[in-house]
């Protein structure tokens, strides 16, 4: 019988530890499941690496923050995902985040092209054994949300710059006009006429920004 070897990244070590015992405790028809975890950046570079001139994995799964907020460390699953694209493309990258929100999950998909997106909070033991499944036969795999936000996007007929995507997403962070500019290499007053113009777009008349930031949920771009 075939074994199917996975890669989990993840910060959270009894996170990838309960998929290792999930998956290699379930009964798929016609393969088996081996699973070696990494809790870090430097370890999975490492792993994926090392399998680059080894034996490849069949799948990588990625948490996307693999390092606590307050160490403000730039490195991501995302680059994991983009090395291992490179070196190993016949990998197959399933994301497995706590981020759902259409801005994130679609700047993944442009950056890595995922073959699977699942969001955390809908991950139980049936999800996971139908996300390999899937991806070993036929992928892509999302769970719900993760599918809602590419369908939304997906939808709109709006076409934005990243600059204004940027704007977009900071404003929904609550960050003030002022503060932004910085952000993204801009003056205060290129910042003002790319939200004037952003209103205009998503027929946003005379709104204030949470109409706007409204408006571009609606549309699948935050």
């Amino acid at each position: 019988m075939k074994t199917v070897r996975i890669l989990a990244v993840d910060d959270h070590e009894m996170t990838t530890l309960g998929y290792k015992y999930i998956l290699e405790d379930a009964d798929f028809e016609d393969f088996s499941v081996k699973v070696e975890i990494a809790k870090s950046y430097d370890k999975g570079k490492e792993k994926i690496e090392y399998s680059a001139r080894s034996l490849a994995f069949d799948i990588i799964l990625l948490d996307i923050q693999l390092f606590p907020a307050e160490s403000k460390d730039p490195r991501s699953g995302v680059d994991l995902g983009k090395l291992a694209r490179e070196i190993v493309p016949d990998s197959k990258i399933v994301f497995m985040s706590s981020f759902s929100d259409s801005y994130r999950i679609n700047n993944i998909f442009k950056a890595v092209n995922p073959d699977g997106y699942m969001v955390k909070s809908e991950i139980d033991e049936m999800s996971l054994r139908t996300m390999v499944d899937t991806v070993v036969k036929k992928p892509p795999y999302y769970t719900a949300s993760a599918l809602g936000a590419v369908r939304r996007r997906m939808a709109s007929n709006i076409e934005i710059d990243e600059q204004d995507q940027k704007i977009l997403y900071y404003l929904s962070l609550g960050t003030n006009t002022r503060d932004i500019a910085p952000l993204i290499a801009s003056a205060n007053t290129t910042v003002e006429a790319r939200k004037r113009q952003l209103k205009a777009i998503f027929g946003v008349k005379n709104g204030n920004d949470l109409a706007l930031i409204q408006e571009a949920k609606k549309r699948g771009f935050l």
